[in-house]
C-alpha cells in the first residue's frame, strides 16, 4: 500500500513539473512570436524565413495544446519542426553553405521525412489498441 501511495506522490509530482514545464514553453513561445511579429512589423517586410519561424512558433503550440487535449505528444510532431528548423536554416543559410552541407541538410529532411511516412504507415497498417 506505502509503495502505491509513494508512488500516487511521484506520478502528482511529476504532473505538476511537466504542466509547469509546458507552461513555460508556451508562454515562452508566444513571447518569441510577438517578438518576431515586432520584428516584421519594424522591417516593414516579410520574408520567407520570418514565415517559416512563425510557422515554428505555431508548431510548438499546437504540440502543447495536442499534449494538453490528449495527454499524448505524437513523435510526428518534433519530426514536424524539425523539417521545418532545416528547411529554415537551409534557406537562411544558402550562401554560406558549400555543397555537401546542403547535401547533408537536404538529406536529413528527406530522412526525417521518410521518418514520418514510416511512422503514419505504421500507425495506419498496425494500430494502437485501447489503453495503448
Amino acid at each position: 500500500m506505502k509503495q502505491n501511495k509513494a508512488s500516487q506522490i511521484a506520478l502528482s509530482i511529476l504532473s505538476v513539473i511537466e504542466h509547469a514545464g509546458l507552461a513555460v514553453i508556451m508562454v515562452a513561445t508566444v513571447i518569441a512570436g510577438i517578438a518576431e511579429v515586432n520584428v516584421m512589423i519594424d522591417a516593414g517586410t516579410v520574408t520567407l524565413a520570418d514565415l517559416l519561424l512563425m510557422f515554428l512558433y505555431l508548431e510548438i503550440l499546437a504540440m502543447v495544446g495536442l499534449y494538453y487535449r490528449s495527454g499524448k505528444l505524437p513523435v510526428r510532431f518534433p519530426l514536424y519542426i524539425a523539417i521545418v528548423a532545416l528547411a529554415r536554416f537551409l534557406v537562411l543559410d544558402i550562401k554560406n553553405l558549400d555543397q555537401w552541407e546542403m547535401m547533408g541538410i537536404a538529406g536529413a529532411i528527406l530522412l526525417l521525412a521518410i521518418a514520418v511516412l514510416a511512422i503514419r504507415y505504421g500507425h495506419a497498417r498496425y494500430p494502437y489498441g485501447d489503453g495503448e
